[in-house]
């Protein structure tokens, strides 16, 4: 297995390694940010949970509740509220924002090396072809094509999965800020009640 994987790399030409790096810079990422996402931040409950929480902080659970106790506490305006809640969504928003920045630019430049492997591989092709003049031309076309072909391919190969990967991170990511926008509101309509 390890030697197809080496000889598939190696028909590809020198692009190949730079798009393994790639694929595993772009899984490595997005797996990350994926359990970020899931297990570091707000368990997200439902709303009747959350204006339990909200009218009583100290029976709060999980990141929700220290959320929720940390933007009442010595709270007296809704414009503090609104202050400590922007804060929290700094700082857990923040971060994975930046990265998924990251992680778009490197899906985007998948395809983008393995064009360039094509590239590559049509310039060999057309050089190999010049350098024959007629000999075994269909062996030299033949080589190059499948070494333009294979890095067109791997490129596609790493960055569909990779688009796949920043939906569902961008899809959690919304649903976190939903929960935030939602808890705030119960909040700022406590607080309002009060």
């Amino acid at each position: 297995m390890f030697e197809q994987i080496i000889s598939i790399l190696d028909s590809g030409g020198w692009v190949m390694y730079p798009l393994g790096l790639l694929a595993v810079l772009i899984y490595m990422n997005g797996f990350e940010l994926i359990l970020f996402l899931s297990k570091g931040n707000i368990q997200l409950g439902n709303d009747s949970q959350w204006l339990a929480w909200v009218y009583n902080p100290s029976e709060a659970k999980g990141r929700a509740g220290e959320i929720i106790r940390y933007t009442q506490e010595n709270v007296r305006t809704s414009k503090h509220v609104r202050t400590r809640f922007e804060e929290v969504r700094q700082s857990i928003l923040h971060n994975v924002d930046r990265r998924l920045i990251f992680l778009n630019t490197l899906v985007a430049a998948a395809p983008l090396m393995g064009l360039l492997g094509t590239v590559i591989g049509m310039l060999a092709t057309f050089s190999g072809i010049a350098r024959q003049g007629g000999g075994d031309t269909v062996d030299v076309v033949a080589s190059g094509i499948s070494e333009a072909l294979i890095t067109t391919q791997t490129g596609l190969v790493i960055a569909l999965p990779g688009i796949f990967l920043v939906l569902l991170i961008r899809n959690r990511k919304h649903a976190i800020e939903a929960a935030l926008a939602r808890i705030e509101s119960l909040s700022l309509t406590k607080l309002q009640l009060d």
